[in-house]
């Protein structure tokens, strides 16, 4: 039963970290913090526990962060967080900071966790893999999760993609948001351009006009597949260019029916022919043209 437990609670802590939590079992006698792990969790006083040194995430929505409060108050916390033991006797908050921030807004003096002993690169390889399989991260913070696990770890993307559930062109396409400049890359992270925004953006990436474009997306609100046209034509303007096309031959019979109407209406009129079929257009200057128009055609004559 116990072991059935504990799997319950490895797996919710999302796929993959599983392969990310050792079990170690050190050949001296474990301290006493230590004797729960692998076990239920336990509670743990909230002061006792320092952030997680290696988090990803840089921005948390206060909004968010205090609706998990209030359900934390109302029904505590649900999900155990990740810690590990220090030597000075304190805790290391791996995986769970808005269930440890949002236990403190609540007033709570100890929240449920489960303790496991690893090693500083799997603490941090364990966070970012963790925060990378939420999907509550922006774009950029995804992105600087995936560069960190290719710099330190030395992983591939492929490699990066089994661990976190995305495919590989996926992670490449957030890691190459990191060649746009600093101030798109802010624009990202506050929302003001979504990751289909930025994707079309990396087309400019080399191109003088990138920032004013990402400017023009932002402040007009241009939806994705507006942006990827902007895009094409600040890259291929030559293709843009419409030749203006040459007025179609009017049937003399056509053109003469044309005539007949505007003089008998007093109003612009022009046939769209097709071979007999098509449509007649009117058009009127004011409303009081239209009500003449109505008269006119209303009496027959």
């Amino acid at each position: 039963m116990t072991t059935a437990l504990t799997d319950t609670k490895r797996r919710a802590l999302g796929k993959g970290l599983d392969s990310l939590l050792p079990r170690v079992h050190p050949a001296t006698p474990a301290p006493a913090a230590m004797d729960t792990e692998g076990g239920k969790p336990r509670e743990i006083p909230v002061d006792q526990i320092d952030p997680n040194p290696y988090q990803t995430r840089s921005q948390m929505n206060e909004e968010q962060l205090a609706e998990l409060s209030a359900s934390i108050t109302a029904n505590g916390v649900v999900q155990p967080i990740l810690v590990r033991p220090l030597a000075s006797g304190r805790f290391q908050l791996i995986a769970g900071e808005r269930r440890w921030r949002a236990s403190q807004l609540a007033g709570k003096q100890t929240i449920p966790a489960i303790l496991r002993q690893v090693s500083d690169e799997q603490a941090m390889e364990i966070t970012i893999v963790e925060n990378l399989q939420r999907a509550d991260l922006n774009a950029m913070e995804q992105a600087r999760a995936f560069a960190r696990l290719s710099s330190e770890f030395h992983m591939t993307q492929e490699q990066m993609g089994q661990r976190t559930g995305k495919d590989r062109v996926t992670v490449s396409n957030y890691m190459r948001l990191l060649k746009l400049p600093d101030s798109i890359q802010l624009r990202i992270e506050t929302g003001d351009l979504s990751f289909g925004h930025a994707k079309a953006l990396l087309g400019l990436t080399s191109h003088p006009d990138l920032e004013r474009a990402a400017l023009r997306v932002a402040t007009l609100s241009l939806s994705v597949r507006q942006t990827e046209s902007l895009v094409q034509g600040i890259l291929y303007p030559e293709k843009n260019k419409k030749e203006p096309r040459p007025a179609p031959p009017v049937d003399a019979n056509v053109r003469e029916v044309e005539e007949q109407l505007q003089r008998a209406l007093g109003l612009k009129v022009h046939i769209d022919d097709h071979h007999g079929r098509g449509k007649v257009v009117i058009e009127y200057a004011s409303l009081a043209d239209f009500d003449t128009l109505l008269e006119t055609l209303a009496s027959g004559k």
